[in-house]
């Protein structure tokens, strides 16, 4: 059997593949979230958002959503720490926020990771310490008892593909 693969985008490729009714549980993946911050002319929201789509806000009590077929909740199978690691968009503007994330509901592997359904917030691991401890609250999540919390170091700017 010769199998011909024509290169279309991601998105009509997702459209067009079948379901082969494999289910799995909820998977743990990493992602980027973006932290608005108050300027002049616009206010912070003490929310999360999606960095490429900034309209797109992660609530605290419900779980974000998305089509797989058109764009869905993006995640990482290795951990990012830093921009330089995220490395999809150069012009993002203010602080990045890193974590854990659980998706669930149809998920499409990619390469480096999963588009998938559904996503929500486990933990928050990396980004700017009073941002980390300010929405760790908000979220609800990595909160250990003050003398049990293992936090992790600000990582360096350094790319882990030195």
């Amino acid at each position: 059997m010769i199998v011909v693969v024509i290169n279309r985008n991601q998105n009509e490729l997702a459209r067009t593949l079948k379901h082969e009714g494999v289910r799995v549980g909820e998977i743990i993946a990493c992602r980027a979230w973006a932290a608005i911050q108050p300027r002049w002319f616009r206010s912070g929201d003490d929310r999360l958002h999606s960095v490429l789509m900034r309209d797109y806000v992660w609530h605290p009590d419900e779980p974000a959503s998305g089509d797989v077929r058109t764009h869905g909740i993006y995640s990482f199978r290795d951990p990012i720490r830093s921009k330089q690691e995220y490395g999809y968009d150069s012009d993002v503007s203010g602080p990045l926020l890193f974590g854990k994330v659980k998706i669930w509901g149809e998920i499409v592997e990619h390469e480096a990771g999963y588009r998938s359904q559904c996503g929500k917030i486990v933990s928050l691991d990396y980004g700017d310490p009073e941002l980390l401890d300010r929405l760790r609250k908000v979220y609800r999540v990595n909160q250990a008892a003050e003398h049990l919390r293992c936090s992790l170091p600000y990582p360096s700017v350094q790319s882990r593909f030195v």
